[in-house]
């Protein structure tokens, strides 16, 4: 059974991901008992909606047929006509172009904008449902600069809505994002974390949710992520990312919102949420330099160490790295509430406060 080109490969690979991810469901019950994972002070969170700890995963089989009956092929007479007019509608509708946010993009990528950041799905998320979207790397280039072997990859998601295949440099995941002051000096009275608030912050997320991430680029890429920049806490199960921030100079720095009623019981789409500024100018506020949890925006890339400057990295190679590192850059991040039940890195005996 065949779904026609182009897009049998984006099928494969994201049940490729779908299966991937359901057999980790075993340490379900695990993850819906982290005792780590903060609750907000100042509301409750948001209520979890994943499967329950006691129910066995589902078999790849199920999986397929699952998605083969909410999304058929058309195997009739008129099955080239169909897909013909599908990619036609869809080419037009790239063509068109509105208005998201002040900006005019085209008509598929707002869908896709309102769908991850309005309506806040599909995103990673401790007992979350598994998102319905596909990691694609875009192509590879070298970076240059004396880094004579290092490719550079950036990521594409494609989001399945209703039914339409929205492609987006974007992807959402639960965080905390770790906004204390950084003043660790080391034995000379320097600095160690230079920049930390204004290139770039801790996030810490599950270590579950971090795996399911990495599941999914394996599937829609085929390179291993590498634990190069993760940082594991394996007495809370959590890890830390370094999340890189634009400056502001060539593209805008990410924004920070609040959540607008406290006592409100869900925040699932933007409306809940109000801008107050940049987290790099959140981050100068005293009363705002705490652990924040919330959903980050990120874009992601990889890089890979090939065998020269001028020979693309082909997986499995000789000479090439079997795994690629993963490169998270926060574009906008919503926060429901501070949290004091995670304590934040420290590199040094002395506190930093």
């Amino acid at each position: 059974m065949s779904y026609g080109a182009p897009f049998d490969d984006y099928y494969r690979r994201l049940i490729m991901a779908a299966a991937a991810a359901s057999g980790q469901e075993q340490e379900h019950s695990r993850e819906t008992n982290f005792y780590w994972w903060p609750q907000p002070q100042q509301h409750h969170a948001p209520s979890a909606s994943g499967l329950g700890s006691g129910q066995a995963p589902p078999s790849y089989e199920a999986i397929v047929k699952a998605y083969l009956e909410k999304y058929p092929p058309n195997n009739g007479e008129d099955t080239g006509r169909r897909r013909d007019e599908d990619v036609n509608e869809h080419e037009a509708s790239k063509r068109r172009m509105v208005q998201w946010r002040g900006n005019y993009v085209s008509e598929t990528e707002a869908k896709a904008l309102r769908h991850v950041f309005d309506d806040m799905k599909d995103h990673f998320g401790h007992n979350l449902p598994d998102p319905d979207v596909c990691a694609v790397l875009k192509g590879l280039s070298h970076l240059g600069g004396g880094r004579d072997t290092i490719w550079e990859g950036e990521l594409d998601f494609i989001y399945n809505i209703g039914g339409e295949r929205c492609r987006l440099a974007y992807v959402g995941m639960e965080i905390c994002l770790d906004l204390t002051p950084k003043l660790v000096q080391n034995e000379r009275g320097r600095p160690m974390l230079r920049d930390y608030g204004k290139s770039w912050v801790y996030a810490y997320l599950p270590e579950i949710t971090m795996l399911k991430v990495k599941q999914y680029i394996r599937a829609g890429t085929g390179w291993e992520i590498s634990e190069e920049g993760i940082f594991q806490d394996p007495n809370c199960n959590l890890v830390a990312i370094e999340a890189m921030m634009h400056d502001g100079t060539q593209q805008p720095k990410p924004s920070f919102s609040v959540v607008e009623d406290y006592d409100a019981t869900d925040f699932r789409n933007s409306s809940s949420f109000t801008r107050i500024g940049s987290v790099q100018t959140v981050y100068q506020d005293t009363d705002q330099q705490q652990i924040h949890r919330g959903i980050g925006f990120f874009c992601l890339s990889v890089e890979i160490d090939g065998s020269s400057s001028t020979v693309r990295p082909v997986r499995g190679a000789k000479g090439v790295d079997d795994e690629a590192t993963l490169i998270f850059t926060l574009i906008s991040f919503s926060t429901w509430g501070i949290t004091d039940s995670i304590a934040p890195i420290v590199f040094n005996t002395p506190p930093y406060y």
